[in-house]
């Protein structure tokens, strides 16, 4: 569910997909930030779907099995819910979250993830893991837990080449209350259905209620034409080898030892 958002606070440049929370200033990152925006352009101007900020589910024949699925998928998350305080926030296992999350007040459960091992997380959650192998080309994949109150402020996510997925699994009531912003609409999640958008539009959330909010967040390959498909796929198996990647897998694989320490088998 969408309404068109009408708030006179959002500036109109963080709406463009080139907006950065921290500008480049050397020479050296502004030559790249231009590149990396002429690629980002190149590689949506070639995808098979429109290049917009909020998808239509009917693009993505897999929706309706994956939603079929959902209280399979919430059961499980469920189960888990009795870690969430030992759960690592987001920012705990990717540093650069740390630009717009500084409290404890986001956390994850992932799944997977391009080079992590997340073993320990996903054989919790057989289900979710059978779920998730009905999306073509998924990247990554996580349990994102909302406290009450929170806000993430806008932002927007590092490539184009991936479009995201949230499953609604939790949502509290007002439902109104609990929202996210992409470019210049507000959507409502619900939960057993999927709202799939390009992050690399600025967005923004909010949880205005007393109840948490979980959505199981995806990222998968952007649909494209050949042979852009082939060179996106270069691309994200290539960040495996990142150095905030790396960084990443070795705290995922510590978080998960410190959740289970002492958890039955």
């Amino acid at each position: 569910m969408n309404v068109s958002f009408s708030g006179p606070n959002i500036p109109a440049n963080i709406l463009d997909r080139t907006f950065r929370l921290k500008p480049p200033k050397t020479f050296a990152r502004k030559l790249l930030a231009r590149f990396t925006d002429a690629f980002e352009g190149m590689l949506a101007r070639a995808s098979l779907i429109p290049d917009v900020p909020v998808y239509s589910n009917q693009h993505f024949p897999w929706v309706n099995e994956v939603e079929a699925d959902w209280r399979k998928v919430r059961a499980e998350l469920d189960a888990v819910m009795q870690y969430r305080d030992q759960m690592p926030s987001f920012q705990d296992i990717v540093k650069e979250v740390g630009l717009i999350q500084k409290d404890d007040q986001w956390k994850t459960f992932f799944l997977m993830g391009i080079g992590m091992d997340c073993d320990e997380n996903a054989k919790r959650c057989p289900e979710t893991m059978r779920a998730l192998r009905k999306i073509p080309g998924v990247k990554t994949a996580f349990f994102s837990i909302l406290s009450p109150h929170k806000h993430i402020p806008p932002h927007r996510g590092p490539y184009v080449g991936v479009l995201r997925m949230h499953l609604g699994l939790l949502v509290p009531q007002p439902r109104d209350k609990v929202r996210i912003r992409i470019a210049d609409q507000i959507h409502l999640w619900e939960e057993g259905k999927c709202l799939i958008f390009d992050d690399t539009y600025n967005h923004e959330v909010w949880n205005d209620t007393e109840g948490y909010r979980v959505v199981l967040f995806v990222d998968f390959a952007r649909p494209m034409r050949a042979p852009f498909g082939w060179l996106n796929d270069r691309v994200l198996n290539m960040a495996s080898l990142a150095p905030f990647i790396r960084e990443a897998k070795g705290k995922q694989a510590i978080w998960e030892k410190k959740m289970f320490r002492n958890a039955p088998k």
